[in-house]
């Protein structure tokens, strides 16, 4: 999320039906709307990865993974997010046109811009989907990981082990190697 709209103001439907006749994307928050601004090469290489991979390890289930322009909504907290990647095994989901409301797996690449909200806001309002399993932080930078796993009493925890060695998904049982989500990323990011 980079920059707030001309000063606007909806609901979550009345959002929804205003941003399918934009030619641009935007995230809606507590009844704001902001603009979504373009993404460093590193940011699109590694969430192109994730997808990738992803995407191929689940051919022949019955979940499916989403890039970029599908978007979630959380009731709860009022918002509609644009996660980088979003994984999602649920029937409503698979039959959505536009807006995801059960995903079982998020993805965020960060950027300086975004790295406070997507730990903060966003991952509270995340957590309150009561689908999601995993949140993952990816910093291209530092190549680094972050994977939050909801446990079976509903707490969060940072899964250190895994953050360190790779992209461990328990929720889809896949286990990506650093060097696959960080293929392509040359030294300066």
């Amino acid at each position: 999320m980079a920059l707030p709209a001309e000063t606007m103001t909806f609901s979550r439907p009345d959002f929804l039906a205003w941003e399918e006749a934009q030619s641009e994307k935007y995230e809606f928050w507590q009844g704001e709307v902001f603009a979504m601004t373009g993404a460093r090469q590193s940011h699109v290489l590694v969430a192109g990865n994730c997808y990738a991979a992803i995407k191929q390890h689940l051919r022949g289930t019955p979940c499916r993974a989403y890039i970029a322009d599908m978007a979630v909504e959380i009731e709860q907290s009022d918002a509609i997010l644009y996660p980088d990647v979003a994984v999602s095994c649920h029937p409503e989901d698979l039959a959505a046109e536009r807006t995801l409301r059960h995903p079982k797996v998020v993805i965020e690449v960060l950027s300086d811009s975004t790295a406070a909200y997507d730990r903060g806001k966003k991952f509270a309002a995340y957590r309150s989907l009561p689908d999601l399993a995993e949140y993952v932080l990816v910093d291209p930078d530092a190549r680094r990981l972050e994977i939050y796993r909801r446990t079976a009493d509903g707490d969060w925890l940072l899964a250190l082990n895994d953050s360190n060695r790779a992209l461990v998904l328990n929720a889809l049982e896949l286990e990506l190697p650093l060097t696959v989500v960080f293929e392509d990323i040359g030294a300066s990011g």
